[in-house]
């Protein structure tokens, strides 16, 4: 029996799948992408499969694999996903199909509680700001509880919060084999677990920091994987780009600086001068921070030359020359006390560590890359490869022996042509088989999209407000339900501060922004909706936002897109990537900026319509989606949604929207 035959039989509706899994529903998507899947592990070579929404992909790549009895390696695109994939969907399909497998789930350092830093934090005399006691003893109790150290564990613990680079570790200080907690460590235990797995679950992040540095335990682990599987894989392209790079920054020299006064104050008081050393490194990072000079959060400054642009040469020398000597200082204060604890030999290792990327920063950019600095609290220098094309054929693909036989590349979105280029060509994958499944949806029923055309041109500043006096009126028509993407931040806080302003009433929408609580407590907030005898929420949301983001249900039936989401023409990674294809005689505008913008628009188009019974409006605020020639590739890149004519029409449409809710929410 092959294979193609189990997988057919399993998704078959007597198969195992109808007998065991709530719900489930044949679906003839699911099961082309699954056999297309189990023929990619049978002939070994890689498979592309861009799964619409609705499809079921994960159980389309889940089934084929667990039943070829290979070892497997998944990835995903963010550590929500991959709980999700570990906790849920994995065990589920383990159990109805009756396999004796062994799964583990593998995260990055950050992800898991550090021991020896938890300790050292506790005999701190002063914590960082933000960082009371209490939290610190609540950690310190369910360190006593916790088998796996994996903060997702912790209830009500902020992904932002101060505390947790206090209680992790990470590749830089991390003491090792040295650590005088590494037996108990949570990390290796981790690492250990994945080792002696069928099934590992990890992410992106944490794959592409392996390809770069060889510290995550999946170098370890690829060798004796055959079957890795990527979903979510629209992202690895800019994950690669993000982790195959080099980069510095303020923040890592406060860091450092802070590891060394506690580290020095606690082992090795009165033996050096602790609090000169600090403020010569502290000093240095500010100066470099204030060099940059005022810029509008999130600016990015282009790096062509020896320094970055708009910036006093003499300014921003000095202050790399001192970010240099004050590393170079401590590595030599460092040196004398480094017998006393490994702690100092890890510190004396970071310091020449950040002094070689300063002089690294120092020499001219390498070819194939590109080099810009980015300016917000802290200071960020970056350089990062245009594409990761040849690592992915060199590291991924080039494995040989006993290394992986079979990539699995999936997602909702990976172009807007037939061969998936815009996927396919910067990873490297132009030689693999690409498959496209549509959803199964009926989007001309479900679904209308409305473009207004009496707007403002979206580099008019009276766009965004424009949009938001829209956004007041659409969602009262439905009483909240309604979702504003925005492509900027500018345009997130403008059209947030607005929404805020104008609804005061009581029954009025809830406004919720990007930024005011954490991802995860919007995301509950919205979809409780008022379900729970509260008020329709309006989300006003940026970046993240577009993707990933699952609200079925009547919680979300309006969502609005400020704008075509082109790249920034002024980024210099977007600058950099257009020169490129320029130079190769290509246009940047069709095979670049117009590809990104497509894939991007349907990223967010797809947060409206998430089951079979969903309905709602997408409206896209820009008229040149339907004024210039190009707008004809964005719209086909959208589902075949119903198209509304006029304001008018759109109100109509909402207003039966809300009177299906009100009948559906009558007792019955």
């Amino acid at each position: 029996m092959n294979l193609a035959f189990e997988v057919d039989q399993a998704f078959s509706p007597e198969g195992v799948l109808s007998r065991t899994t709530e719900h489930f529903v044949p679906r003839s998507g699911q099961k082309e992408m699954a056999l297309a899947v189990s023929h990619a592990i049978e002939g070994g070579y890689p498979l592309v499969v861009e799964a619409s929404t609705g499809v079921g992909k994960t159980f389309s790549y889940l089934v084929p694999a667990l039943l070829s009895g290979e070892r497997i390696l998944l990835s995903t695109a963010t550590k929500a996903l991959q709980d999700q994939l570990f906790g849920r969907d994995l065990p589920r399909l383990v159990e109805a199909l009756e396999l004796p497998v062994k799964t583990a789930l593998l995260k990055g350092r950050g992800s898991y509680l550090c021991l020896h830093r938890m300790e050292m934090a506790r005999q701190e005399r002063f914590l960082p700001e933000g960082v009371p006691i209490r939290s610190l003893a609540r950690v310190e109790e369910w360190s006593q509880v916790t088998r796996t150290g994996d903060l997702a564990e912790l209830p009500g613990l902020d992904e932002r919060s101060p505390m947790i680079p206090l209680i992790t570790s990470t590749r830089d200080n991390c003491l090792g084999s040295q650590c005088p907690r590494s037996r108990a460590c949570h990390v290796n235990l981790a690492r250990r677990e994945a080792m002696a797995a069928d099934v590992v679950v990890i992410n992106h992040h944490l794959f592409f920091a392996d390809l770069a540095v060889r510290e995550s335990g999946v170098a370890e682990l690829l060798p004796s994987v055959r079957i890795a599987i990527f979903d979510e894989a629209h992202q690895l392209n800019e994950t690669g780009v993000q982790f195959l790079g080099n980069n510095l920054s303020t923040g890592q020299l406060l860091d450092f600086s802070r590891d060394v006064l506690a580290a020095g104050l606690q082992l090795a008081r009165g033996l050096v001068d602790w609090q000169e050393v600090v403020a010569a490194t502290e000093h240095a990072a500010r100066q470099l921070r204030l060099s940059a000079g005022k810029h509008y959060p999130g600016t990015k400054l282009r790096w062509a030359d020896s320094v970055p642009e708009g910036l006093p040469a003499n300014d921003w020398l000095q202050a790399m020359e001192a970010v240099h000597t004050s590393c170079l200082q401590a590595c030599e204060a460092l040196d004398t006390v480094s017998e006393i604890a490994p702690d100092f030999v890890r510190l004396h290792e970071r310091a020449v560590q950040l002094a070689e990327r300063v002089e690294s920063f120092a020499k001219a950019c390498p070819a194939g890359f590109v080099r810009w600095v980015d300016v917000g609290m802290q200071l960020r220098l970056v350089e990062s490869p245009l594409d990761i094309s040849e690592s992915v054929k060199s590291k991924m693909l080039g494995t040989s022996g006993e290394g992986v036989k079979t990539w699995i590349f999936t997602s909702a979105t990976l172009g807007d042509d037939e061969k998936l280029s815009w996927f396919t060509q910067p990873c490297g994958l132009e030689d693999a088989s690409v498959l496209r499944i549509g959803s199964p949806f009926d989007y001309q029923r479900q679904a209308a999209l409305y473009v207004p055309s009496s707007f403002p041109r979206p580099g008019d500043p009276a766009h965004p407000v424009k949009v938001a006096e829209s956004v007041a009126t659409w969602s009262r028509q439905l009483g909240g339900r309604t979702m504003v993407l925005t492509t900027t931040l500018r345009a997130l806080r403008t059209i947030g501060e607005a929404l805020v302003a104008a609804f005061t009433e009581s029954e009025d929408p809830l406004v919720l922004v990007q930024g005011s609580m954490p991802k995860r407590a919007l995301i509950e907030r919205f979809r409780e909706g008022d379900s729970l005898g509260g008020k329709g929420c309006v989300l006003v949301a940026s970046a993240s936002f577009w993707e990933g983001i699952d609200v079925p249900g009547d919680a979300l039936q309006l969502v609005i897109i400020d704008k075509l989401p082109f790249p920034p023409p002024n980024d210099p990674l977007a600058e950099a990537r257009a020169k490129m294809l320029e130079s190769q005689g290509r246009s940047a505008f069709t095979d670049y900026f117009l590809p990104e913008a497509a894939v991007a628009l349907k990223q967010g188009a797809g947060r409206l319509i998430r089951r079979e019974t969903d309905q709602g409006v997408l409206v896209v605020c820009d008229s040149r989606l339907v004024s210039m020639g190009y707008g004809r590739r964005l719209i086909r890149a959208l589902p075949p949604m119903q198209r509304l004519a006029s304001e008018q029409a759109l109100m109509d449409r909402l207003a039966s929207l809300t009177r299906t809710c009100t009948r559906d929410s009558l007792p019955s």
